[in-house]
């Protein structure tokens, strides 16, 4: 996997249009070695190696336009080269598999590197969610009273107690249920008293003669 990743990463730092441009000229190169060798030594099979080329570094439209011109450049020296065929289907026929073929691959090829490019980057988010939830793990719920920390049976440990036992340990402050209820009735217990409004009613010693 690692040597796929250097590769990926390699071919990336290419440009798609310097990589279009090779695999054209390599289209070109062997439509004159296969009009070369002959239709017998069925070269066709050659014309792969530039359609992965544009299928890896190009995108899909460029490498559906090499699979075009190496299906093209086949045909066109199949038939210049003179293979006899008993009758024009076949030669069609011929033609159709072999372009279709072409067009197949190049879109196989694109499908894969996109298909690893998003692999890699769902590995890259998983690495940042993984470091996250460590992070997280290491915020420990402390009561802010009693300094105790909040085991899955309760509050049972005091912080320092608990830190000296473990490492990498961030501390969360809060207030654990009981803490929390006893500030709650301190803070009843030592309200001030209200004191009643004066009314401003007429008392019986100052009403009206």
């Amino acid at each position: 996997m690692t040597a796929t990743n250097d590769a990926t990463t390699e071919s990336a730092s290419l440009s798609p249009r310097f990589m279009f441009l090779a695999a054209l000229a390599l289209s070109l190169m062997m439509g004159v070695v296969d009009w070369a060798s002959g239709y017998e030594f069925q070269f066709f099979v050659f014309y792969f190696i530039p359609i992965t080329l544009a299928g890896w570094n190009c995108g899909l439209a460029r490498t559906m336009v090499v699979s075009a011109l190496c299906g093209g450049l086949w045909f066109s020296i199949d038939v210049w080269s003179g293979h006899p065929y008993s009758t024009p289907f076949y030669a069609c026929w011929s033609a159709m598999i072999r372009i279709t073929s072409f067009l197949i691959n190049g879109y196989s090829v694109v499908r894969i590197k996109d298909l690893l490019v998003e692999r890699q980057q769902a590995k890259s988010e998983l690495r940042r969610a993984q470091t996250k939830i460590r992070t997280l793990e290491k915020l420990l719920p402390i009561c802010g009273a009693c300094r105790r920390v909040r085991h899955d049976e309760g509050y049972v440990q005091q912080v320092e107690e608990y830190l000296s036992s473990h490492t990498d340990a961030l501390p969360a402050l809060g207030h654990c249920m009981a803490c929390a209820e006893q500030e709650l009735r301190d803070a009843v217990v030592h309200a001030p008293p209200r004191v009643p409004a004066e009314d401003d009613a007429s008392s019986p010693s100052n009403g009206t003669a």
